[in-house]
Formats: structure tokens, C-alpha cells, sequence
């Protein structure tokens, strides 16, 4: 099939080297501004994908995020932060990159290239109809994740896409496709960075409409976050506080004791 890839596109900036550092800072701020109004638009799509992760959520399923490169490490990254933030399992959000975890780090050769590598990372997992499975790829033409998109749908695997090309492969197979079209990067071929941006936003409205339908919030606030270090505990003793007629110690002392801000204010009795 034949479609333009916008996100390859030469930048409508020429000789970046002779630019100032304010120059270049100021110009980078000014297509990063346009990200935000490409999100906007792809909002319809956005929300149809969440309402089917909420709804197999809801039912016992998992969601899964595919991607390569910078696509994969973004999925990873949202993926991860779900326990700490909402008490979640660690595997009720999974991001698998190609390559494996050496590739969070560290480029794995061709890794992107093979259709059937997803599928097969998916099956460790015991994948089922019950989950959701999300392609990341600002390019919309990467073979892991196609591939793994269409063996889930040869599966009866609910699944969704991000991409930052219209009309790309990508867009065709899933069947929630997200499209946001943020046009060539300040440096020609860079997706780490609009289409880098715009995925991370679109992945942050994801996972956190998701966790909200789920109960996971009260109010604003975190109130299932995991008590890992002592800014967190912190917070978490000042949620107690304002929600319950406590001063500092005694909520410290609940929260001590319960283990989670939702736990210690339902269990206060005055």
C-alpha cells in the first residue's frame, strides 16, 4: 500500500548547526506546541480504545503494550509506573519491547523486523481473549508489532494501535486504531521526539482514564499508591489528613498500619 509518512518527512527547519541555543530551544518548544492539538483530535479514538480496556478490565482481562525502540521503552514506562501509582498487580499492564529488556536499554539489531517475534513474546504471557493488546509504532510499518496485531486478531484478541502516520498499515489492522498526525520532526526522521511525545500523552490518557474507571482514584486522589520511599509516605499521610480528622502522627500510625491511604481512612473510626 502506498501512504505518506509524515513522521519521515524532511523538518521545515534547515541548517540546525548554525542555529544559536535559544534558537534551537525556541523552535523545538514550537513544534512540541502542536502535539497537544494532534492529541486532540484523535480524542474519538482514544476514548472508544479505553471503554474496551475498561470493559475486559473489568471482566478479568490484562492490557498489553507492543512496540520497538523508542515505541516499546514508551509502552514499558507506562506500563511500570501502573503498580506504584494505582496498586495494581505488575501484571495487570504489561509492556513487551522487541528485542526483550536488553532492548530498554541498549538498540537490539533488527529486532523490530521479525512479524512472528510478538506473537511469541504475547504467548509467554498465556494471552487470551480475555486481555487487550496495543501496537505502538510512530511509523505504523513496523513488523513486531503488525504481526503481533494480527496473529492477536487471528486469536479473538481485542486490539488497539498508536501510530503518528495517517492511513498507515498500522491504522488498518487493530480494531481501535489511534492516529495522531504530529507532521515531520525538528530533525528529520527523530520520532523519540513529537511522535515520541504525542504517544506518551496518548499512553498517559490510557492508563490513567482506565485506572480511574477502575476505582483506582478517590476524588484526585492516589489513594492505592504504593508507600515505596519517604516522599510518597509523605504524601500518602497528608491524603489521610484531608480526608479524616487526624493530625500528622495519627495518620502516619494508620497509614503504618494499613498499608495504603484507602485502607486507612476506611478503617478510621473516631
Amino acid at each position: 500500500m502506498s501512504f505518506t509518512k509524515t513522521t519521515e518527512q524532511a523538518s521545515k527547519y534547515e541548517h540546525l548547526e548554525q542555529m544559536s541555543v535559544n534558537e534551537l530551544l525556541t523552535n523545538i518548544n514550537n513544534e512540541d506546541k502542536l502535539v497537544p492539538l494532534a492529541v486532540e483530535k484523535a480524542l474519538p479514538q482514544i476514548e472508544k480504545l479505553i471503554s474496551i480496556v475498561v470493559e475486559k478490565m473489568k471482566n478479568g482481562g490484562r492490557l498489553f503494550y507492543i512496540g520497538a525502540g523508542t515505541s516499546g521503552r514508551l509502552g514499558i514506562v507506562d506500563a511500570s509506573e501502573c503498580p506504584p501509582t494505582f496498586g495494581v498487580p505488575f501484571d495487570l499492564v504489561i509492556g513487551i519491547i522487541a528485542g526483550g529488556d536488553t532492548a530498554i536499554r541498549k538498540a537490539v539489531e533488527f529486532a523490530e523486523d521479525d512479524k512472528m517475534q510478538a506473537w511469541k513474546d504475547l504467548q509467554e504471557w498465556n494471552i487470551n481473549e480475555k486481555d487487550v493488546v496495543i501496537g505502538i509504532a510512530a511509523s505504523g510499518t513496523t513488523p513486531y508489532v503488525i504481526g503481533g496485531l494480527e496473529q492477536c486478531k487471528q486469536n479473538n484478541i481485542t486490539t488497539g494501535g498508536i501510530t503518528c502516520n495517517a492511513g498507515s498499515p498500522l491504522a488498518l489492522v487493530p480494531d481501535y486504531p489511534i492516529e495522531v498526525v504530529v507532521g515531520p520532526e525538528f530533525v528529520t526522521g527523530s520520532s523519540r521526539m513529537k511522535a515520541g511525545t504525542a504517544q506518551k500523552l496518548v499512553l498517559n490518557m490510557i492508563s490513567t482514564a482506565t485506572m480511574i474507571q477502575l476505582g483506582r482514584v478517590k476524588g484526585n486522589k492516589m489513594v492505592d499508591m504504593q508507600l515505596s520511599n519517604v516522599k510518597l509516605i509523605d504524601r500518602g499521610v497528608r491524603m489521610i489528613m484531608s480526608e479524616i480528622p487526624v493530625d500528622y502522627e495519627i495518620a502516619a500510625e494508620l497509614l503504618k498500619k494499613y498499608g495504603s491511604v484507602r485502607k486507612a481512612v476506611e478503617n478510621y473510626t473516631n
